[in-house]
């Protein structure tokens, strides 16, 4: 998915268009695995006949829907509509599936970026982006970042290249 270029001014490029790494999805694909074998398990174990059973089923199936939803759908909606992307610009970042938030931060209004790993992250290539910026908020961390040593390296540029051009460095 392209950030839409409506949202650009005429001279901004976009440098990275992310979302946050895959493996924010490892627990709610776990969870689907478990939801699934409870409800064979369940639906198993329940008696073939009798106004208990009918009942019993739709109880389960209704359970493990619910589970589904809040579980499954839910993490992967809010992992679907969570970016973060950098321009020649800005660091825009947008989250949330029913009310959506977003983020515009001038990169002349950023003072450092900085990036943290755990061995997981390291591991898996990820990080947190730690931004920090001259702002009431201060620091803007950005979660599960793919790539996330090459992110800040590239947006430490531009940030240079936005106090450069500002004549504030």
């Amino acid at each position: 998915m392209r950030f839409p270029e409506r949202h650009l001014s005429e001279d901004e490029v976009v440098e990275y268009h992310l979302r946050t790494h895959v493996k924010a999805l490892i627990a709610p694909a776990v969870v689907l695995l478990v939801i699934a074998a409870g409800l064979g398990l369940g639906l198993g174990f329940l008696p073939d006949t009798g106004a208990g059973a009918q009942i019993g089923r739709w109880v389960l199936i209704g359970a493990a829907a619910l589970a589904f939803v809040i579980w499954v759908v839910w993490p992967l909606l809010s992992w679907l509509t969570s970016t973060y992307t950098v321009t020649t610009e800005r660091l825009i970042t947008r989250w949330g599936v029913l009310t959506r938030t977003g983020r515009d931060l001038p990169l002349s209004r950023i003072n450092d970026v900085a990036y943290e790993q755990s061995l997981l992250d390291r591991v898996l290539r990820c990080g947190t982006l730690v931004v920090s910026a001259a702002s009431e908020q201060g620091q803007v961390f950005l979660h599960d970042v793919p790539g996330v040593h090459e992110v800040q390296l590239r947006l430490s540029e531009l940030v240079r290249e936005a106090h450069e051009n500002d004549g504030s460095w």
